[in-house]
Order: structure tokens, then sequence, then C-alpha cells
């Protein structure tokens, strides 16, 4: 009996070892999963780097938080993510506003205009520019197109039907923000020649790996700024992490976005924590016409890294913001919440303090000045 016991065992052990192997045969095959990955900093990036007195020890420092930084055990996570009562997937397909580059013929009548497309992914028209965050069109937030975070809906405009843009601002080099197949569309578009993209230090790698000339390309640290179409854009701080692989963390820099225009002014926070330099950024850069903040896949587990919906609402004010537009919500299940109780606690928030918040659809555009009142669509 322990002879055939221990034979079952070695069998099942072998087993499982074959799947594993065929998995990542098929992955691989299926994904090109390594060129996913990106490229770590070397030569001059790297030198660049190393001087960053953000860079301490080998790897990005955040600022400090009033939060205590802690990790749910794996148990936790497992029993929460299994067997966990929220809805954390929409239980109907999300009504979403079908996008044509023709929506963008003409400029916002007021100067500014942003437009909703999913997740942190917003095509914002400021002072005659045009610029895009954290572009994402990926079907999954993973290096794989078989297994990691699906989207929730379609993007609502087609990859091939943007306008033609100024620049593209990335926060970070996370999947759910940074998507190599944007990157390599955009890099290889006509349409888009003209383009910049404008990064945290370290992760131009990435995009020269992908295809994107390194003129094209300007990376900066916090407080650093550079201009493009006759705006200043200038990255500013953050509290998060970075990597896209298993031994790069903390290479390459994070960052929340200021965009100042002759006569609009925007934030993009990017993922970030409670940090103690909201207010210090709205000084220095604001008042803001608009705030993009995260309200989405916050945790216990991960307190000090991504803002909570009232802590959005707090980083607004502190910003001198005057209208916020939530993002970072409603597009991948990246959390233990239902997908729609970030969009409740941020209206329930931003009544109690008077701040004024436009929540709209996916591919919906707002202009600050003239904010539509809140529609719960996501019931």
């Amino acid at each position: 009996m322990r002879i055939f016991t221990k034979r079952r065992i070695v069998r099942g052990f072998l087993a499982l070892l074959a799947v594993v192997a065929v998995a990542l045969v098929v992955l691989v095959w299926s994904t090109d999963w390594l060129d996913a990955l990106g490229a770590a900093p070397t030569g001059e990036r790297l030198a660049r780097i190393r001087r960053s007195p953000n860079f301490v020890n080998g790897a990005f420092q955040n600022p400090p938080s009033p939060e205590t930084p802690r990790l749910a055990t794996p148990g936790q996570m497992l029993k929460t993510w299994i067997f966990g009562d929220q809805v954390r997937h929409p239980p109907m397909p999300v009504a979403t506003v079908l996008l044509t580059g023709a929506e963008f013929a003409q400029p916002p009548t007021s100067g500014l205009r942003a437009t909703w497309l999913g997740h942190s992914t917003v095509l914002v028209e400021v002072d005659g520019a045009r610029i895009l965050f954290d572009p994402v069109w990926a079907r999954r937030a993973s290096p794989s197109t078989l297994v990691g975070p699906l989207r929730f809906f379609e993007p609502p405009l087609a990859l091939d039907d943007l306008p033609p843009l100024d620049a593209v601002l990335a926060t970070h080099d996370h999947y759910d923000h940074l998507d190599r197949g944007v990157v390599k569309a955009l890099a290889a578009s006509h349409a888009q020649a003209k383009m910049r993209f404008i990064v945290p230090l370290g992760v131009g790698a990435h995009l020269e790996r992908w295809g994107v000339a390194p003129d094209r390309i300007t990376e900066l640290d916090w407080a650093e700024s550079t201009s493009v179409a006759g705006l200043t854009l200038t990255a500013t701080p953050a509290r998060h992490f970075s990597g896209r692989g298993l031994s790069d963390r903390n290479h390459t820099l994070w960052a929340s976005w200021s965009v100042t225009g002759p006569t609009h002014r925007v934030f993009h926070s990017g993922d970030t924590g409670p940090f103690y330099g909201f207010a210090d950024i709205g000084t220095r850069y604001g008042p803001f016409d608009l705030t993009l903040m995260k309200i989405g896949a916050y945790g216990d587990g991960w307190p000090d890294i991504h803002l909570t919906p009232e802590q959005a609402v707090d980083a607004h004010r502190e910003l001198r913001g005057k209208v916020l537009l939530p993002i970072h919500w409603g597009t991948f299940n990246l959390a233990y919440h239902a997908w729609n109780e970030p969009p409740e606690r941020v209206v329930v928030a931003a009544m109690a303090n008077g701040v004024q918040l436009v929540v709209p659809r996916p591919g919906e555009s707002i202009e600050p000045s003239a904010p539509k009142p809140v529609q719960r669509w996501w019931r």
C-alpha cells in the first residue's frame, strides 16, 4: 500500500509538471510575454537614474505616508478572492459611449475637455493641445492574452481612430497603465508622427524596446518639466511602486502629472496612496481646473499605495482642484471590493465635502466649465 501511494504521488507530481510545462509553452507561444516585460535601463539612462535623489540603495523610494505599509497574507488574499461576496464584475454589459475620430474634429468650446476611455486612460484636450494619459487598449492587464484581469468592456474609441496627439504621458510601467500594443501602434502610426512620449525615469527603456525612437522620448524625475505644444508637463510625486517582472521592482520611477497650459491646468494622479505632498503640489502647480484622481483597487492589505475614494476627495481638495473626475475603476478586476463600490463612495464623500464631481460613462466627454450632474449609471 505504501509503494502504491508513493507511485501515485510521483505520477501526480509528474502530471502536474507536465501541465505546468504545457501552460508555459502556450503562454510563451501565444503572447510573446518576454517582449511584454520590456527592457531594463542601461548606459546613460541607468546612470541618470542613479543620480536621482529619489533612487537609494538600488531602488526608487516613496515619499512618507500617514498610512503604515502592510500586506495581507496569501491565505487572507486567497480567502477573500474565492469566498468574498462582492460582485467584482459588472452583472450586465457596461453602457459605453462609442466614439470615432470625428467627435474630436471641433475643439472644446471652453478650451478644456476630458474623455474617459476606461481605467486611467484619459484623452485631454487643453488649450489647443491633445494629450493621452496611460493608454491601455489591451483585453487583459497582463503580459499574457490568456490569463490576467480581463476588461469589462471594449475600448469606446478604436486605437486607429485617435485624433493626432501631441503627447502620451505614462505614470508608471504597470500593465494596466503601460500597454505594449498601444506603444507599438502609436510608434508606427504616420498619423501620430509628431507625438512625443513623456514618462518617468527609466520607463523609456521599455519604449525603445517596443520601437519608439529615442528622440521621441522624454524621461523626467519628480519636479522636472518639459514643454509640448504650449503646455508645461511636470512629473510630480506619487506613492506607489513599479515593475513588469519578478526582478525589476522599483527600478523605474512612478509619477503623477501636472499639466499647465496658457489658460487651464490639469492633474493626473496615476497610481498613488496617501502621502504628505498633495498640498505642496497644489501650491506649486495649482489650482487645477480638473483633477483625474484614482479611486479604485484599494484594499486593507495595501493602504499606503492606493487611495480610497474618500482619500481621493481629500487629495483633490489639497491639490486645490475645482472639478474631480474619478479614474482607475470600473474596467479591470484588480481588488477585492465590488466593481461599483468606488463611485458610490466617492459620490458620498464629494457631497459631504462640497466637491464638484463628474462621473462620465466610458467614452463620455466632459468640460469642467459646464460639469454634468452625476447620474449613477453603474447601478
